[in-house]
């Protein structure tokens, strides 16, 4: 198929050509003259599978030929004939063997990395042995590296290589890349000895990995093999490609592989020649590129070679410019435009390596029904599977929390063999019995008790033990690996069958499904090779390894609307090309750390540079650049700050707009303006259709029949009355009542009661010795029992410590003027007139000789001041009057000497109530007037009458509709019947 030549065969195909496509058209070219059984002998190695498929489908849209053979260059390693070297190892068994080498390291230096980050440790070691073994380095140039002026962490990184030198120099067990080289080398081998004589060829990759090159310039040399390389500059000066020498400064160009690849030949990029006469859709455009990405520094070449581009009009006709004010403004503007391109019938495609951006405009897309072709599908860790087996494994980490034990039982998957609907009825019950009543962590007992309480045995107390068996008691030490997984994968069937159930639960079953079942059969396969774990580093573990795994999306997909990532885009074709998130830290993505080697390091060694990746994505940038319409898409700022453009965006916009005679900045703002069309588009899809009026809340002041009007409420509903008295409209006609969270947290209401179960066994216990350390002890042992958070219960216990002395001086006071004689007391008082009854539970009431009350009330945060209770806060000046009316069967009718309020906060005062001022007759009536005026007819229950601050957050702020209305508005009043 080739003629003979003195010289090794490279040929490529230019920028913006559809690769596969061209490739297919040279070969027919190549062998139309040839018998038909020509083609068939032609063998090529391609680098990804996508490409592999793509182009036995062109061959098969006719019109009719024999086959080539079609390979993946991966296919060589992957050959279990070749006997002669060993296969590989498992990836998961090395990274999990290294695992525990690195588990050992921490716990020797601390100071080296948290525990949490061992299994990253592991994959980044693992991939450095990787990267050994594929480009040939020997181990001993590793342990040699001369570290006398790098730091100390690179010097004790290199003595924990030395200790797993194993793993480099190691016959027995090798990894993929290391079989990989090893069969190119032999193939190679019997290639110098007896070369085929049909022709092979290499096409699509850029060499970029030293196996993957030395087998390229091995086929190069062949007497009929070729190369054929995507994205080729043809328009780039020798003087340019002289200047890609150095990888150190020039390794981040586009199309430093390929000349590196070529100086390997002995050849120059003169000697490169086209594959196929396939143009590419704009050579204008390539030319603008190429000179926007030469080798730093340009500004030279700008000015010498920018005018011989001519009018810059012809290169960016076809170009857009997108510049959105957020993610999701530029997600809405892509998926305008991919959508457009459906109805046209065009094959479109967004490229970006930022997996949040595509998944919005999936999203986005998803309204008008068009699910695109995602090539990079999504994590197993967030499919459904995925997320079952990490919310299970939670389960297994000791102490479960009711959020996580709930997270169970809701998931889908989670009784899923059969009778799934008293499953979701008790579970929601569960929920509000855990809501209301606890506890924060819920173990075996406290779900049979819960089941208990129902008289009829309607299969509920099964249920429980089954979710019981669930949450026994966990082995939180390390435990062999194979027996958490095991454990696992069996708790997990458990939970998605359900109790004696006679179906098997979905938790296996369709493409997710079985995905997860491999994942989780590869780890258990594996899993000797683990040693022994702790149950949270086996979750790590777990997640790390699911997220690792991907998922095609089921769904049927649109033929022509795709997502692709950078590397399917390599060596693909379509009308449109959108460029999506091509901001700094995306285009290009930040290096990934390298806890083990450093930049330097790295060059010594003779190991790939952290830039060689950014030159990749170069490439991958300059090859969509040359499609027939492209664009160009970022957001000026993300959730957290403005973000930077991508460097080669900048380099673009920069040279086109500084060639002002060939008309840059007309071109320039040409494709701004398109850009601002589709966003302005995109914004006025969130806007609400023409003719549709959103009517504005108004501050709502519902009046409903006195009849429903609450008769009862207590003396602390009554400040709610006052500043809020819409909450008492919802909490007591309504019937509504704020859920209570279901992550019970150590929140303020919590530590008050705590609080007050301190003092009261402190002051009102038997034979109690009235010291400091009694006080402390109390206060520990309530913690212990009411308080299950280890670091909420320290907290407290400072807390109270720090004002014990305090209190403790105000109590022996107190105790020389009166005697406790009540605690937590409750009471009721009536107003006949107006069948009224108002509620009380005093904190405390301690009696004079005299007879005279003292009340006290304790408060964990700051106390009302005498202003705030004269106006709003009314809870001791009631329940004073309570008192003198005998509201308090145990105390009967008396005088109230004092009432103060206790703050023991972080800054303790006592702040009386002014008894003098506000009498108990004053506050009587003042009540009844109060209550009188809210059991009228007309009178309305007013939202946020007069609260204390505007940054007050009721109950009920949602429901009223709050923050579409402030409180300068007028409040509405609705008669409700």
């Amino acid at each position: 198929m080739f003629d003979p030549s003195d010289k090794p065969r490279v040929f490529a195909l230019a920028p913006g050509v559809d690769f596969p496509k061209g490739l297919v058209e040279g070969l027919r070219a190549r062998t139309q003259d040839l018998p038909p059984e020509a083609l068939a002998r032609v063998e090529i190695f391609t680098n990804t599978r996508r490409m592999a498929r793509r182009v036995a489908s062109l061959f098969d849209d006719g019109p009719a030929t024999l086959l080539p053979s079609i390979r993946l260059l991966t296919d060589l390693s992957n050959d279990p004939e070749r006997t002669d070297v060993p296969l590989p190892v498992s990836s998961l068994r090395r990274q999990l063997e290294l695992a525990r080498l690195v588990e050992r390291l921490v716990d020797e230096q601390p100071d080296l990395a948290p525990r949490g980050a061992i299994y990253d440790l592991a994959e980044s070691l693992a991939a450095l042995f990787d990267e050994i073994e594929g480009e040939g380095v020997s181990a001993e140039a590793i342990f040699k590296l001369d570290v006398t002026d790098s730091s100390g962490h690179w010097a004790r990184s290199l003595q924990f290589i030395e200790i797993v030198r194993d793993y480099i120099a190691g016959e027995a067990e090798i990894g993929a890349e290391a079989r990989q080289r090893r069969v190119v080398e032999g193939l190679i081998a019997r290639w110098q000895t007896a070369p085929p004589q049909h022709p092979i060829i290499v096409a699509g990759s850029t060499g970029s990995r030293g196996t993957t090159a030395l087998l390229m310039q091995a086929v190069a040399r062949l007497p009929q093999g070729a190369l054929v390389l995507p994205g080729f500059d043809f328009e780039m000066p020798p003087a340019a490609w002289g200047d890609l020498k150095d990888p150190m400064t020039s390794e981040d160009h586009p199309q430093y592989r390929f000349a590196a690849l070529l100086r390997g030949l002995s050849l120059t990029p003169g000697d490169v020649n086209p594959w196929s006469d396939t143009q590419t859709p704009s050579p204008a455009r390539n030319r603008l590129v190429s000179l926007a990405l030469r080798p730093a520094p340009v500004t030279d070449s700008w000015l010498a070679e920018g005018p011989g581009l001519g009018p810059l009009a012809d290169a960016t006709g076809n170009m857009t410019l997108v510049h959105a004010t957020s993610p999701r403004h530029e997600a809405n503007a892509i998926a305008l435009r991919l959508r457009k391109a459906a109805e046209d019938g065009e094959v479109a495609a967004l490229i970006t390596p930022d997996r949040v951006l595509s998944r919005q405009v999936a999203a986005c897309l998803d309204r008008w029904g068009i699910t695109p072709d995602d090539s990079g599908g999504r994590p197993l860790s967030l499919s459904a599977p995925g997320r079952f087996l990490r919310h299970v494994a939670v389960l297994m980490m000791g102490r479960v929390t009711a959020e996580d034990l709930l997270t169970v039982l809701k998931h889908p998957l989670c009784h899923s063999g059969s009778a799934r609907g008293m499953h979701l009825l008790w579970t929601r019950e569960l929920e509000l019995s855990l809501r209301r009543n606890g506890p924060p962590f819920p173990m075996a007992e406290d779900l049979i008790t819960w089941a208990e309480k129902r008289d009829e045995d309607d299969g509920r107390l099964a249920w429980a033990r089954w979710i019981g068996s669930a949450l026994g008691d966990k082995d939180t030490d390390h435990r062999p690996l194979e027996q958490l997984v095991a454990a696992h994968i069996d708790l997990a069937q458990s939970l998605s069958d359900g109790p004696e159930s006679t179906e098997a639960g979905e938790l296996w079953k369709e493409g997710p499904g079985r995905a997860a079942s491999a994942a989780m059969g590869e780890l258990r396969e594996q899993a000797p090779y683990g040693g022994s774990i702790r149950i949270r580093d086996y979750f790590t573990l777990m997640s790390k390894f699911l997220a690792g795994k991907e998922v095609r999306n089921p769904d049927e997909v649109h033929p022509d609307i795709m997502i692709w990532g950078t590397l399917e885009a390599r060596v693909q074709g379509a009308d449109l090309v959108i460029l999506g998130g091509l901001n700094d830290g995306i285009w290009p993505a930040a290096p990934s750390p390298d806890p083990w080697l450093n930049r330097e390091l790295r060059k010594k060694a003779g190991l790939l540079l952290p830039e060689r990746r950014i030159g990749l994505s170069a490439h991958d940038f300059q090859q969509a650049l040359g499609a027939r319409e492209v664009w160009l898409t970022r957001a000026v700022r993300d959730e957290e700050a403005e973000t930077v453009p991508s460097r080669w965006l900048n380099r673009l916009v920069n040279l086109t707009s500084g060639l002002r005679d060939q008309g840059g900045t007309d071109a320039l703002d040409a494709m701004l303006a398109r850009g601002q069309t589709w966003l302005d588009w995109a914004e006025t899809l969130d806007q609400p259709a023409e003719g549709h009026v959103t009517e504005s809340a108004h501050r709502p002041s519902p009046n409903p029949p006195v009849a429903a009007r609450p008769r009862q409420l207590s003396v602390t509903q009554i400040k709610t009355l006052i500043r809020d008295p819409y909450a008492i409209y919802a909490q007591k006609i309504l019937g509504l009542r704020k859920l209570d969270p279901i992550r019970q947290s150590p929140d303020a209401p919590l530590r008050g009661t705590i609080l007050h179960k301190v003092l009261e066994e402190f002051v009102a216990g038997p034979n109690q010795d009235n010291t400091r350390d009694a006080l402390i002890a109390i206060a520990e042992q309530v913690l212990e029992d009411h308080a299950p958070w280890p670091a909420a219960r320290r907290l407290w216990l400072a807390k109270i410590a720090r004002v014990a002395d305090w209190f403790l001086e105000g109590e022996a006071e107190r105790a020389s003027r009166a005697d406790p004689i009540a605690f937590e007391t409750k009471g009721g008082a009536t107003i006949p007139e107006l069948g009224f009854t108002l509620t009380a539970k005093a904190d405390r009431m301690d009696r004079q000789p005299d007879g005279q009350i003292r009340l006290y009330d304790y408060k964990t945060g700051k106390p009302p001041s005498a202003a705030e209770q004269k106006s709003f806060d009314k809870q001791l000046l009631l329940e004073a009057a309570m008192i003198a009316n005998g509201a308090f069967d145990d105390i009967g009718p008396a005088e109230v000497a004092e009432a103060a309020y206790i703050g023991v906060g972080s800054a303790p005062s006592i702040v009386p109530a002014p008894l003098e001022e506000e009498t108990p007759e004053k506050v009587w009536d003042e009540l009844a007037r109060l209550i009188r005026a809210y059991l009228s007819k007309g009178k309305g229950f007013t939202a946020r009458r007069a609260v204390a601050k505007q940054k007050f957050e009721g109950d009920f702020d949602q429901l009223a509709r709050f923050g579409e209305w402030d409180t300068s508005m007028p409040a509405v009043k609705e008669t409700l019947e």
